[in-house]
């Protein structure tokens, strides 16, 4: 009796040990990542609906490795950063590249990509970036980005240019519009613009002036603790071959 008695009780104990782990107040948070649906390689929603795309699978790790776990949300760009602060999602992750303005509103992590900016017309243009930009010729970009945000200053009021800006949702539209011969040519990022060149009838034809920016993941400003777990775990993979497996698998 006492031999079952103990055992009962060791039992009891056990259970409830791992009862009290296995209860909620320690289960694993969730974060929700908001992303670009149409932003490949970076991130863009796959033909059975799922979150997919460079920025996606990178964060992925880092959830697995840091100890936590992670949505990722499809959200218009131009209210991204917005929802970030209103808190509708919790970082972003999707190609958001680091400029001052930006740096008022949220917090960054360490950059991890460089990105240059291009201008995309069709596979059998004869267009210089000059013959782009001239005096009547429409160029597109996506709403709410730093390349919209730097041409409408730059090349539109400073220097005083006379094209017509032309604005999409994602830069696969403004792509699509070049094709069809809607626009003259699309100012987007380089790595969306080397996917579409993989996939469309289209070339790049030369940058438009823009220096290059960074691509990093922001947080609120409060929210020390995400971003801490988002650079530990964006340094961690960058030190282990996964990193280059996850370039070579989105053709980065």
């Amino acid at each position: 009796m006492r031999r079952a008695a103990a055992g009962f009780i060791v039992l009891a104990v056990l259970v409830g040990f791992f009862g009290i782990f296995s209860s909620p107040a320690f289960a694993q948070k969730e974060y929700i990542n908001g992303i670009d649906a149409n932003f490949p390689p970076f991130a863009f929603v796959d033909k059975a609906g799922n979150p997919d795309g460079f920025d996606v699978a990178v964060v992925n790790w880092i959830a697995q490795e840091m100890g936590f776990k992670v949505k990722h949300q499809p959200m218009d760009w131009d209210t991204i950063v917005p929802s970030l602060n209103a808190k509708k999602i919790d970082f972003i992750a999707s190609g958001l590249s680091i400029n001052e303005a930006r740096k008022k509103e949220v917090e960054f992590t360490a950059p991890y990509w460089t990105v240059k900016h291009v201008l995309v017309a069709k596979g059998d243009s004869q267009l210089t970036t000059e013959t782009a930009l001239a005096e009547g010729k429409k160029i597109g970009t996506q709403r709410g980005t730093s390349e919209a945000k730097w041409v409408e200053d730059n090349l539109l009021k400073k220097q005083g240019m006379k094209f017509e800006l032309v604005y999409y949702d994602s830069a696969p539209l403004a792509i699509e519009d070049v094709i069809n011969g809607r626009i003259l040519a699309a100012a987007i990022d380089d790595a969306p613009a080397e996917d579409a060149v993989r996939k469309k009838p289209v070339k790049i034809i030369g940058g438009f002036y823009m220096p290059d920016e960074s691509f990093a993941y922001a947080t609120r400003k409060d929210d020390t603790e995400l971003l801490k777990k988002l650079d530990e775990g964006l340094k961690k993979l960058k030190g282990t071959p996964k990193w280059e497996e996850l370039k070579s698998k989105y053709q980065l």
